[in-house]
């Protein structure tokens, strides 16, 4: 099953970066590889969150772009608490972060990726309560797995951020959610 944006339910739908600087990243990814308009928040929480099995909430601030049909994530930690960023930042410095895999069946792609010897390293819901799950998957590839619980209303957010890609012309690059 395809989303509305046309990368597949089970597919990767999302490549992320860690940055250390969100708003010169979106002004960046925006002039370089002509990806946006993005839409950004600076202050930014999870519900539910917990980090390798301990309750955490951190902060940060992030934005999504489309290319064609792959969302970008960029993500700035704005605290210093232990997280799945500051990880990948202290083991690699700046960049790729993880690939974002949707999902309709949760629990079971949980369970999948457990099964296979992930570690689950951060989960939680965000504020619109989709729930998400990162898992350690830096013995196989290049940065983490995030599974994307997609609901209609998920779909629907993000296929309007892909839709202001279709047209977009360049201008007004940068834009708050």
């Amino acid at each position: 099953m395809e989303t509305s944006f046309g990368q597949p339910v089970g597919g990767i739908i999302q490549v992320a970066y860690v940055v250390e600087d969100l708003h010169q990243s979106m002004a960046e990814f925006a002039a370089k590889f002509n990806v946006g308009p993005w839409y950004y928040t600076d202050a930014y929480t999870f519900t539910e969150g917990t980090y390798r099995g301990q309750p955490t909430d951190i902060q940060m601030a992030l934005a999504l772009g489309f290319s064609g049909h792959m969302c970008f994530e960029l993500i700035q930690s704005i605290d210093d608490r232990p997280s799945v960023y500051h990880d990948v930042v202290r083991q690699r410095g700046f960049g790729f972060h993880h690939l974002g895999m949707a999902t309709r069946d949760f629990e079971r792609d949980v369970e999948k990726y457990l099964k296979l010897g992930y570690e689950l390293a951060f989960s939680g819901k965000s504020v619109r309560g989709i729930r998400f799950a990162y898992f350690d998957t830096t013995k196989d590839l290049p940065g983490m797995l995030e599974l994307i619980e997609f609901t209609d209303a998920q779909e629907k957010f993000l296929a309007t951020i892909h839709q202001a890609s279709v047209s977009w012309d360049g201008t007004n690059p940068i834009r708050k959610l």
